[in-house]
């Protein structure tokens, strides 16, 4: 199946799927001339504060030929604010736009939208919840980085509790692909047993490591995360969670020598900027993937029947 009507899981995707996406992602780098979206108009509608989601998203659709709507900090400057709900809302800005992107604080919102529009909807962040763009462009940063994913250790650091950037990434990597997966977290921040379910369920081996060293000397791919502030009530807990893990020169000399660095951004202090140098560090130039894959989305939303 490489037709969705909506994208607000990881769950949702099928191989034929990522596929078309990252084939089309490859040929619009080359020339997106032959991939326009006339006429057509993007939603961007965002309840929490973002600046490479939103931005590529919108950047998507105008190398499309598209136009854009945009709503940033809904949650205080719209009619939220005035009690109005989700549901409504999206059911008045689905007579706007041609495709909605949704960004909102609360899991599982995207789904409860996607059931309310009548264009596709596309999540573009779930608070603690999913993040499946994201994953689709890290597993094509993946991609392009080592051609084949199949046998790849990855090891993923910081906050695995919130993260939906990793929680996403797992459900591709675990359905799809024979990786092994090494967490290291806080205590407080340890990937959540439902995922850690799914991946005993579909046979993909993972382990837990405290040692940041240790996990580095054995992992292609270090994705790194940062402890997410917002979602913590002790302020205490998050300073120690913050501080655990950091990633510095010292530690990329236990790194190997063809490993790649990943990280969402936004970063803090987790990766220091004394690395930036080093060919490893991935995370720029995985946010510039952001742009192709998006734009291969909603030309395969807004297209699909159509060839």
């Amino acid at each position: 199946m490489t037709h969705l009507a909506h994208v607000y899981e990881s769950q949702q995707f099928t191989q034929p799927f990522l596929e078309k996406v990252f084939a089309l992602a490859d040929a619009m780098r080359v020339d997106p001339g032959p991939y326009q979206l006339p006429g057509k108009v993007l939603a961007t509608l965002f309840y929490e504060a973002s600046t490479r989601t939103r931005l590529s998203f919108e950047a998507a659709m105008l190398r499309l030929g598209g136009a854009v709507i945009s709503t940033e900090m809904a949650r205080e400057f719209s009619s939220h604010s005035k009690g109005e709900t989700l549901e409504d809302t999206i059911k008045v800005v689905s007579n706007y736009a041609d495709v909605i992107a949704l960004r909102h604080y609360e899991i599982g919102a995207a789904k409860r939208a996607a059931l309310a529009s009548k264009v596709p909807l596309i999540n573009a962040g779930d608070g603690a919840g999913q993040h499946p763009t994201q994953a689709l462009l890290d597993l094509y940063t993946i991609k392009r980085k080592f051609g084949e994913i199949d046998g790849l250790t990855i090891a993923m650091v910081g906050d695995l509790l919130y993260g939906r950037t990793t929680r996403s990434l797992c459900y591709l990597l675990g359905r799809f692909y024979k990786v092994k997966l090494v967490f290291v977290a806080p205590p407080i921040c340890k990937m959540a047993g439902d995922i850690l379910s799914f991946l005993d369920e579909h046979q993909v081996s993972w382990a837990e490591e405290t040692d940041l060293e240790v996990a580095a000397a054995q992992a292609d791919c270090i994705y790194m995360t940062r402890v997410q502030k917002e979602r913590f009530l002790d302020m205490g807990a998050y300073q120690e969670a913050a501080e655990k893990y950091r990633i510095d020169g010292a530690l990329m000399t236990k790194a190997k020598t063809n490993a790649i660095v990943m990280h969402p951004l936004p970063r803090l202090s987790e990766i220091d900027v004394e690395t930036d140098s080093d060919p490893r560090m991935v995370f720029f130039e995985q946010a510039g993937n952001g742009l192709w894959v998006r734009m291969a989305l909603i030309y395969s939303l807004l297209t699909q029947g159509q060839g």
